[in-house]
C-alpha cells in the first residue's frame, strides 16, 4: 500500500513539472468567473471584452520566467561540474608531461621497447 501510494506521488510531481502551463490553464478555466470579476486588471473596461485573460498571461509570464530561471540555474551548475572535472583533467596531463619528458620518450623508442606493438603475423 505504502509502495504504491509512494508511486502514484511521484508520478503525480514529475507530471505536475511537465505539465505546469496546463495546470494554469485549468485553473483559469476553473475559475474565470471569479477572476474577471475580481481579479481582472480591465474589470472596469467591459468594452475591452478581456474577461480574465490579462490574468492568465500575467500568470503564463510568471511561470515561464520562473522555468528560465530554473534552466539558467540548472545551466549554471552544469557548468561548474563540468569546469571542476576539466581542470582536474588536464592538471592531470599536466603533471604527467612533467614528469615524462619527451627526449626520454624518443629515447625509449629507439631502443625498441615498443616493438612488442605489432600486428600479429599470419602463419
Amino acid at each position: 500500500m505504502l509502495k504504491r501510494l509512494t508511486a502514484w506521488l511521484l508520478i503525480f510531481t514529475v507530471l505536475s513539472a511537465n505539465y505546469s502551463r496546463l495546470f494554469v490553464y485549468a485553473g483559469f478555466e476553473l475559475n474565470q468567473k471569479y477572476i474577471a470579476a475580481k481579479l481582472c486588471e480591465n474589470r472596469n473596461k467591459p468594452w475591452m471584452h478581456c474577461n480574465g485573460r490579462c490574468y492568465l498571461m500575467k500568470k503564463l509570464k510568471q511561470l515561464n520566467e520562473k522555468q528560465t530561471a530554473n534552466q539558467r540555474e540548472t545551466q549554471r551548475s552544469l557548468f561548474q561540474e563540468g569546469y571542476f572535472a576539466t581542470t582536474g583533467v588536464v592538471k592531470f596531463y599536466t603533471s604527467l608531461l612533467q614528469t615524462y619528458h619527451f627526449s626520454d620518450m624518443e629515447a625509449g623508442l629507439s631502443k625498441g621497447y615498443l616493438s612488442i606493438f605489432r600486428p600479429p603475423q599470419l602463419g
